[in-house]
């Protein structure tokens, strides 16, 4: 069956929440502050001109300021295919460089944002990329389209960029693909040009809000509607996609009932609330607790309320199973990133637990973010890695002081 998406998006408290639903199943819920102007937080994706501040090359990394007291790390190696505004020494960086950044992860609790040279231009069915100069695709896309846009873009393979055609092409006219791309590099090349007489410290691009980036992120096939509560936000959607995505504009829709809430028809509180519980309940009686931690994420599978005349190893295996695809479904829900380690109901038998591991790499499969299943420790811990690309939900709605329903 084909996958219908659809989009809700509302203010709450100076924050916007936007919820994406697949079949009317809410599996992503993002949170974003309404700060703009001076108040404005740095955003991942927008691009500085930093300076310099520290280098600790025990630990090779050094530490760039792109406003005043705001430092950031920074991964030395990259210094290589940095570009400068300003250059002090000979060596590859020196305290007092002025060079052009990008954040590329957000702070996290006590860490410091993380900024990189490595500066990405992202489009609907593109990203270019300085870091890496290969010519890619999305992995989610079809073996033969991959193959045939690798093809088609060999001609604009060069040592300056490379490009990553993304999920989203897949249905796309090569023209439109082609176009998205030339535009993405004459913004590449006019921030270059103009970065010299800058002044450091200087945003030389802001990113989209994430609610916005958000619309430019989902899946294209099966979007059904993208409802929006507040006029405000109405309008800015329908200007984003009168420019951007014209094609989207007959799925948007104001949503104006005063007397039922977008919120009270889709109880969105309830899933907010839901997704930073610590334990989840399974339909076989089952449960998940799941605990972030500092380093890493752990999900713990119990029997619960299970009733069986006897523990076998197809009960276990079948608890495990529903398991796996609500841990899947949880991790994406709540956005965790990192390492995550899953503790499954102990299998004895080497084929359910090959079983396990081949239906829960599926079900990992159907997350737009990368996660991969990495390994299974001796004590039967299931590994996993997801990319970081933003904050995970408890953190924004701890952050953001938006109430949750039973509070």
């Amino acid at each position: 069956m084909a996958t219908v998406r659809k989009i809700l998006m509302l203010k709450k408290e100076g924050r916007i929440l936007t919820f994406l639903l697949e079949n009317d199943d809410i599996v992503e819920i993002h949170c974003a502050s309404l700060d703009t102007g001076a108040q404005r937080q740095a955003l991942l994706g927008d691009i500085y001109i930093g300076k310099v501040k520290n280098i600790v090359a025990n630990i090779g990394a050094a530490f760039i300021e792109i406003a005043g007291g705001k430092e950031c790390y920074y991964d030395l190696s990259q210094a290589k295919q940095a570009v400068f505004t300003h250059k002090i020494g000979k060596k590859p960086l020196c305290i007092g460089d002025e060079l052009i950044v990008q954040i590329s992860r957000e702070a996290v609790k006590t860490k410091a944002p993380t900024v990189s040279s490595n500066i990405s231009f992202t489009g609907r069915y593109a990203v270019l990329t300085t870091g890496n100069t290969r010519i890619g695709t999305s992995g989610k896309l079809p073996k033969s389209v991959r193959e045939e846009y690798k093809k088609k873009l060999s001609d604009l393979k060069n040592d300056e960029y490379g490009i990553i055609i993304r999920t989203n092409a897949k249905d796309v006219p090569f023209d439109r693909v082609l176009e998205e791309i030339k535009k993405l590099e004459a913004v590449w090349q006019e921030l270059k040009k103009t970065a010299v007489y800058r002044t450091c410290y200087s945003c030389l691009q802001a990113a989209l809000p994430s609610y916005i980036t958000d619309l430019k992120n989902v899946y294209a096939d099966g979007l059904e509607e993208v409802i929006v509560e507040d006029k405000e936000l109405y309008e800015q959607i329908h200007a984003y996609f009168e420019s951007e995505q014209p094609e989207n504009l007959g799925k948007l829709r104001l949503y104006e009932d005063r007397l039922l809430s977008l919120s009270k028809l889709y109880s969105t509180d309830l899933a907010v609330e839901r997704a930073l519980k610590e334990r989840v309940w399974l339909k076989s009686g089952g449960y998940l607790v799941i605990q972030p931690t500092e380093a890493l994420t752990v999900v713990d599978v119990n029997s619960g309320k299970y009733s069986s005349k006897k523990k076998s190893t197809e009960t276990s295996l079948k608890i495990n199973l529903e398991a796996a695809k609500e841990a899947a479904k949880q991790i994406r829900l709540r956005n965790l990133s990192g390492i995550i380690l899953v503790d499954f109901i102990n299998l004895d038998n080497d084929d359910a637990m090959q079983t396990l591991l081949k239906q829960f790499r599926k079900f990992l499969l159907e997350d737009p973010i990368q996660t991969t299943l990495v390994d299974v420790t001796q004590l039967q811990l299931v590994e996993i890695t997801r990319k970081k690309v933003r904050r995970p939900l408890y953190e924004c709605i701890t952050c953001s002081g938006v109430s949750k329903e039973g509070e």
